[in-house]
């Protein structure tokens, strides 16, 4: 297998990586137990711009994002952000993870979870200085969360969670980030407030990349979207990509309500 992955690598040549994208992948394909979950992706995400990958359930989306972070192996391809390795700008990359990849039950509070945000500008030996946890402070107040700042994470509701862990990410202060579902299990409230401060980061020139599973939301929140079903079927601006033939490729038979949608989708970009 490894043989014939870099045989098949040295016939045909990568193209070379963008300096302007930040996030750029060539050939990518991830298996588990020799099944692909992901085959030969190729994308490169446009600078400045809310980014959905939306598919099928099984289709790779989570997988796509871990294999660019390089938190799963991949079998081939190659990955760089702004033509550079991940290791090399990981600073400027920030990352929200599924609610239920999360162990909530460990003892931290809010305040602490956001804090952790700050650990690449603080280093991970010295203590939290004042400057950096008013700084992370901040970020619960962004996320409308400062009251519960010294709250046990375990003791706030899922919505309350994800914007905490949103508020971990911006303390980051990254360029672009990743977030894997970040509207699942939150109340409409949350998500509007979410959607917000996507949009803020988008407008301040950062790159926001989501997995994401409602279609009929998709062209109200995102300016470009990825249409993914193991491989990679489509992607574009939303006005563009977002059509029922795509549609269909992506998810195949299951489009007895997908149908409805696609078609209300194209009656309000026409």
């Amino acid at each position: 297998m490894k043989k014939f992955l870099k045989e098949s690598k040295s016939i045909r040549e990568l193209p070379e990586h963008s300096e302007d994208s930040p996030l750029s992948i060539h050939s990518m394909t991830i298996s588990y137990n020799y099944k692909p979950v992901l085959w030969d992706v190729e994308y490169e995400a446009p600078q400045g711009s809310l980014i959905a990958i939306i598919g099928p359930n099984g289709a790779g989306k989570t997988t796509l994002i871990k294999g660019a972070l390089g938190l799963i192996p991949r079998a081939s391809g190659e990955v760089s952000f702004w033509g550079k390795s991940y290791n090399e700008i990981r600073d400027l990359v920030g990352y929200v993870p599924q609610r239920e990849s999360v162990d909530w039950t460990f003892p931290i509070s809010a305040l602490e979870v956001v804090q952790m945000g700050r650990y690449s500008k603080i280093g991970w030996i010295k203590r939290v200085s004042k400057k950096h946890r008013d700084i992370a402070y901040s970020y619960l107040e962004t996320v409308g969360m400062e009251k519960f700042a010294n709250r046990q994470i375990s003791q706030l509701s899922g919505g309350q969670q994800q914007r905490v862990f949103i508020a971990r990410a911006l303390a980051q202060e990254a360029q672009l980030y990743f977030m894997d579902e970040p509207f699942a299990g939150v109340d409409a409230a949350t998500e509007t407030a979410i959607v917000e401060m996507l949009k803020k980061l988008r407008d301040e020139g950062k790159t926001v990349i989501c997995v994401h599973h409602d279609l009929s939301s998709v062209e109200e929140y995102f300016d470009s979207v990825v249409l993914l079903n193991t491989r990679i079927i489509s992607y574009g601006s939303t006005k563009s990509t977002l059509t029922q033939e795509n549609l269909r490729k992506t998810y195949g038979g299951r489009l007895t309500i997908l149908d409805q949608v696609s078609s209300a989708i194209e009656k309000a970009t026409s």
